[in-house]
């Protein structure tokens, strides 16, 4: 067939389009082609990636990767963010150096300070156990609440930070507590009656009689805990009058802890971090809620 005996093109009734002569089911493709200004888009954002491909890296070639003429990296740009943080941080960091606790706490600034490089670095090394709260868990204690086993001054939480918990630093805070009922301390009735009596000493439990229990309690337990069960921080025995158990308040909770001890273990932070985010640690821990003053110094007598 000549040009001249070929039909024109067909157009659609209702776009008034030419169609390309192509049809699936009664549907026929309509000769609608792109906007010119669609095209000119694409075809410069086909000559931006060719210039970008030269000017950053690239994903890999035959030869490797194209480093780009600019020579921008990601490393490169989080080390200069990095520096910019680090010089920021630097005109704070000369002050709280320099800076006790007592001074640290009047100043707002070096305090502030203090506590957002606290809470950075408590999620990142503390959390795991504490949780990002700090409200712990069953053999991680709560450091929101006013519950110390070691003391809750500014001082004393920078001691266990730096020297931990039954840690193997040399100046590790020790405490023992004998598993009475494994090691055939006790009896399993005595571990009983003193659980019994111990758990009224917190309101857990009211019984008519513990004079068996406080027996067991007064000869085996008030060395450390103290005659009325208040605790002593010098030994990390914790205040059982309270109604705050690290290891669970629920009898057979308390029965198990008589009867087997726990011996739990927080690592000293001292070589793991640097001195300066430890205080800054110790700062952050005391102002969750617990924290609580130090005691005042008294003037050598004249």
């Amino acid at each position: 067939m000549t040009d001249s005996n070929r039909l024109p093109p067909e157009k659609d009734p209702i776009t008034g389009v030419e169609t390309t002569g192509h049809e699936w089911d009664g549907l026929k493709e309509l000769n609608n082609p792109a906007p010119r200004w669609w095209v000119l888009v694409w075809l410069v954002t086909i000559v931006w990636s060719v210039g970008y491909w030269v000017v950053y890296p690239a994903w890999p070639t035959l030869s490797g990767h194209t480093e780009g003429k600019w020579g921008w990296t990601q490393y490169k740009e989080l080390e200069a963010s990095q520096a910019d943080i680090k010089a920021r941080q630097q005109a704070y960091l000369d002050r709280f150096e320099g800076a006790s606790f007592e001074q640290i706490m009047q100043d707002p600034e070096l305090y502030k300070f203090a506590v957002a490089g606290g809470n950075a670095a408590f999620k990142d090394n503390c959390a795991t156990c504490h949780g990002t709260g700090a409200a712990g868990g069953l053999g991680y204690p709560n450091l929101n609440d006013d519950d110390w086993i070691w003391g809750g001054t500014l001082e004393e939480i920078y001691a266990t930070l730096r020297y931990g918990i039954r840690s193997a630093h040399p100046q590790t805070r020790q405490s023992a507590m004998p598993a009475f009922g494994k090691d055939g301390v006790l009896t399993a009735e005595d571990v009983n009656a003193v659980t019994d009596y111990v758990l009224t000493l917190s309101g857990a439990a009211q019984k008519p009689s513990h004079e068996k229990g406080m027996t067991v309690y007064a000869e085996n337990c008030a060395a450390c805990h103290g005659e009325q069960g208040k605790g002593l921080r010098e030994f990390g025995a914790p205040n059982l009058t309270d109604a705050i158990w690290l290891y669970g308040g629920e009898r057979a909770q308390v029965y198990n802890t008589v009867f087997n001890a726990h011996a739990g273990m927080m690592p000293a932070w001292e070589g793991r971090l640097d001195p300066n985010t430890i205080r800054q640690l110790a700062v952050y821990v005391h102002a969750l809620g617990g924290g609580e003053k130090s005691a005042p110094v008294e003037a050598p007598a004249p």
